[in-house]
């Protein structure tokens, strides 16, 4: 059975908090892990609303340093502290962001009871900023007003898993499983016994999720995240915008739909809207018309990477 692999949005809007929504961040689960992916004021009340556990957060990810992706970050970490905190919290950010929460910090008169290991990003380059058993995260970079980074999680899968019931059929040593595993058929004596598919289940897919923050328009994003199983990109403005996008250095929703044509995303989740739309049908429905399959980011929605329903 597959490890469950889900994105929950706990913010979608762009620049301020509203009565109805929260500035960006999410939380993107695989099993027990938690990676919390920007940090917008109200992060903390959404993982409760939510059920996500604060202990399971052990790398937070903050794409660039505008307020409304980083401002919740210091009561979380506030709250861990006063919650008993004692594992280490990895950040992943622009190296200014170190020196923020220390002089917050020493301001504060109190410093956390928890070691943070800071992770400085590159915005040159599609980058390798952590990679663990299950998991390889890349950053990549966006175009923004102040250094961006957007986020792509690969995970990583076993190859061909033999099938029980073919060992014992076989009788097969330690080395033919090692090479079957590999791929290889079962030959014996220069006789082919049985094909490799005969012998394994067919190897999992790997999914991936990629996260792509505040950036104008960029045909290179779709090459750092061809082919994700599910892509998120901001989409503030529509297309009355047209024009106007690039001065604010944002995207519309039909540039942020081109971005996961070009990469053949399987879906698309667009956000960090604009508070001069009180309804995002209109986005939604200019993004469709370019990739059908673009759906809306709703705050407290859980969705799953990939086919989680795949052995």
């Amino acid at each position: 059975m597959r490890k469950d692999f889900n994105l929950t949005i706990l913010g979608k809007s762009s620049a301020v908090p509203t009565s109805e929504s929260y500035p960006s961040s999410q939380a993107l689960q695989y099993d027990n892990a938690v990676f919390l992916i920007d940090c917008g004021e109200g992060c903390q009340m959404q993982l409760r609303k939510n059920k996500i556990s604060f202990k399971q957060i052990r790398h937070i990810f903050i794409s660039h340093l505008h307020g409304d992706h980083f401002y919740g970050l210091f009561g979380l970490l506030s709250t861990m502290a006063l919650l008993g905190r004692k594992n280490a919290l990895n950040i992943y950010a622009h190296e200014k962001l170190e020196h923020i929460l220390k002089f917050v910090s020493t301001q504060a008169g109190k410093t956390l009871d928890f070691p943070i290991v800071f992770h400085a990003l590159s915005y040159d380059e599609k980058t390798l900023i952590l990679e663990t058993k299950r998991m390889k995260v890349y950053s990549f970079p966006l175009r923004h007003r102040i250094p961006t980074c957007g986020f792509l999680f690969e995970e990583k899968v076993n190859g061909f898993n033999i099938r029980p019931e073919m060992i014992e059929k076989y009788q097969l040593s330690y080395l033919e499983i090692r090479r079957t595993k590999q791929g290889a058929d079962l030959i014996r004596d220069g006789k082919q016994l049985a094909e490799n598919k005969q012998l394994c289940f067919p190897p999992q897919k790997s999914r991936a999720y990629a996260y792509c923050s505040d950036t104008t328009y960029d045909a290179k994003i779709a090459g750092y995240v061809k082919h994700v199983d599910l892509l998120y990109h901001e989409a503030t403005f529509g297309s009355d915008m047209e024009g106007k996008e690039e001065a604010y250095f944002h995207s519309t929703a039909k540039q942020a739909a081109q971005v996961a044509k070009s990469a053949k995303a399987g879906k698309l989740i667009i956000g960090h809207f604009s508070t001069r739309y009180k309804n995002v049908d209109l986005l939604l429905a200019e993004a469709q018309t370019i990739f059908p399959k673009t759906f809306a980011a709703e705050e407290n929605q859980c969705i799953p990477v990939g086919n989680v329903n795949e052995k």
